[in-house]
């Protein structure tokens, strides 16, 4: 039996994240993969390929709708199957630069590819071997769950990953879903060419964001074509004439929509299935997730887990983070935890939105009252300029101190422009430090200049040098 100090089952940025910080620390590590390529989800089938056809999507859109009155419309011409050709050549590259040369470069750390179970508590066995470990880390990820809608895996459907490697471009799609994953694909097939359809149970699109951000994004989706039918109940899914029909609820009645393909992006699971935590006593949430603490420790106290399969923030900064963090835990006796209120998120639809720290909702429930300002972009400078004036900037701050309590963006380059908030909600910044911060100008990032001086001054009658 082949003896470790470590060993981390997946190959995702939980598990290189902790597999660079346990080589850093000289601990002999086993790295177990048997799910996605080397990379995980984000570089094979996620943020890498979805921002790469969001941008190509960009692409294809400006030049049909261009900004000034000056520039005529050009339609570009498009090769989808050349698209997926240059995204899977991306992807390539970037696993070999950014995993598999860095994996080569550890001095520590042997990959093993192949399904790892637990034989016991110490000892996960991958391929008929068993490696044996002194302590474990579970960073498997998470996979797209079908929803229980009637016929629908009898008709088939298509989930993010499948999405990412279509050999045509379907003329229909519908959409279940109206989080980051289904809006993001949303626009992509649109741009692309496809009529789509997005279908959502609950009453507006991305439920978490700042109700304005919602109302706003929706809006500018629709103007581009995309159908957004919302308090939708599924009824049923069936096949029809070499297509596909849904048939939804609504309060306006029965509706049956018609589509060449179905895309299902109603949520995530742990992948848990087959580890063979049930014969180890390692707790799990609702079966879906891996229970931890806020170290990142399971209840079998040399287990820990990290990323995605624990449920918590399904991003890849969240999950190299955690896996950093794990191992720091598990061998330094750290008691590091994440500071989740400061941690920034971005959906990379045209606009982005992206925010941090509170919303008005949770600061009402904590403190019972508002203190919050929104500046719609028409109000900046560089939008006005550029003639993109889509979005806007919400700020709240606290009612006393004016500590910056939480920023939510709408905006052509919302995940850019979100890190400064980021740093000021981190830092307990007062909106009148972000006023005493000179910003280059005109800029987009100059909103959130505004929106802290609209705590201090009617910023609809105000010079653009105002400081």
């Amino acid at each position: 039996m082949e003896r470790y100090d470590l060993i981390i089952l997946g190959g995702g940025a939980a598990a290189f994240a902790a597999a660079t910080e346990a080589d850093r620390l000289g601990l002999k590590t086993a790295m177990v993969n048997g799910g996605l390529p080397m990379g995980g989800k984000c570089v094979n089938v996620g943020c890498v390929p979805s921002k790469h056809l969001l941008a190509l999507g960009k692409a294809l859109r400006h030049p049909v709708h261009p900004a000034f009155q000056s520039v005529g419309p050009a339609t570009p011409a498009f090769d989808f199957g050349k698209a997926m050709v240059e995204k899977d050549a991306l992807v390539l590259g970037l696993r070999e630069q950014n995993y598999r040369q860095v994996l080569g470069s550890f001095g520590n750390v042997k990959w093993f590819e192949g399904r790892g179970t637990f034989s016991s508590s110490n000892v996960v066995k991958v391929n008929g071997r068993e490696l044996e470990g002194d302590k474990i880390l579970i960073a498997t990820g998470c996979s797209t769950y079908a929803p229980p809608f009637e016929g629908l895996k009898e008709t088939g459907f298509l989930t993010h990953i499948e999405a990412l490697s279509l050999k045509n471009l379907p003329s229909s799609l519908i959409v279940f879903g109206v989080g980051p994953l289904g809006l993001e694909f949303s626009q992509i097939y649109s741009r692309m060419g496809a009529h789509v359809t997005v279908v959502a149970r609950g009453k507006r699109v991305l439920k978490t964001q700042e109700p304005e951000i919602s109302e706003a994004l929706r809006g500018y989706l629709e103007e581009e074509g995309i159908e957004i039918v919302t308090e939708a109940r599924v009824v049923r899914v069936a096949k029809i004439n070499g297509g596909k029909t849904v048939t939804v609820e609504t309060p306006e009645g029965q509706r049956t929509l018609t589509t060449e393909n179905i895309l299902a992006a109603t949520g995530e699971r742990g992948n848990i299935e087959g580890l063979g935590l049930e014969r180890i006593g390692v707790a799990t949430v609702d079966d879906s997730y891996i229970r931890v603490d806020e170290f990142l420790q399971t209840n079998v106290p040399h287990i820990y887990a990290a990323g995605d399969v624990v449920g918590q923030k399904c991003l890849e900064t969240v999950a190299a983070k955690q896996g950093k963090i794990a191992v720091e835990n598990a061998f330094n006796g750290g008691k590091r935890k994440i500071d989740f209120h400061s941690l920034p998120h971005a959906v990379f639809t045209d606009p982005e939105a992206a925010g941090v720290g509170m919303t008005e909702e949770r600061y009402m429930a904590a403190y019972g009252t508002c203190n919050c300002r929104t500046v719609p972009l028409d109000r900046v400078p560089r939008a006005v300029a550029v003639r993109d004036t889509r979005g806007l900037v919400k700020m709240v701050a606290h009612h006393e101190t004016g500590q910056v309590m939480g920023v939510h963006i709408l905006a052509p380059c919302a995940s850019e422009m979100i890190h400064e908030a980021t740093l000021a909600v981190k830092m307990g910044l007062t909106v009148d430090d972000l006023i005493d911060t000179v910003h280059v100008f005109p800029t987009y990032s100059e909103a959130i200049k505004m929106a802290a001086q609209a705590f201090r001054r009617d910023i609809s009658n105000m010079s653009c040098c105002v400081e």
